[in-house]
């Protein structure tokens, strides 16, 4: 059920953003327990003046090759799983598609089941009425 965004300057290239999101598609099978064919993804390029970043933030340098990866999904993962989850997207994206781990920015928004229709104007997820 977690929906994924993923915002990136248009400096990448060409499949880029999509590569990005297998890379988060992965690590939400293996690290979260995320069942699988469960990706829904949006995936959207910015020009370089649309991302207004710091130069560095908490001792973190930052590049314009920054990829922003925003997860909304239900509540209840650990703070163990979720440190996984954050160190797997970054090895990965390194290794893969070198990207500077310092330029990989996740969040998490949790939310609770009955916040979800995945359609048909249904709450597939929340209590019956």
């Amino acid at each position: 059920m977690p929906l994924v965004r993923i915002d990136i300057a248009k400096n990448h290239p060409p499949g880029f953003g999509r590569a990005v999101g297998e890379i988060v598609y992965r690590a939400m099978l293996s690290e979260i327990n995320v069942p699988a064919d469960d990706k829904f993804q949006i995936i959207s390029t910015h020009e370089a003046d649309e991302l207004n970043i710091p130069k560095s933030y908490l001792g973190i340098e930052y590049t314009p090759g920054i990829v922003f990866i925003s997860v909304t999904l239900n509540a209840g993962r650990t703070t163990e799983l979720k440190k996984k989850f954050y160190q797997r997207i970054a090895d990965d994206l390194a290794a893969e598609l070198k990207v500077r781990k310092q330029d990989v920015f996740i969040s998490l928004v949790e939310v609770s089941k009955e916040n979800w229709s995945f359609g048909n104007g249904e709450m597939q997820y929340g209590p019956a009425l």
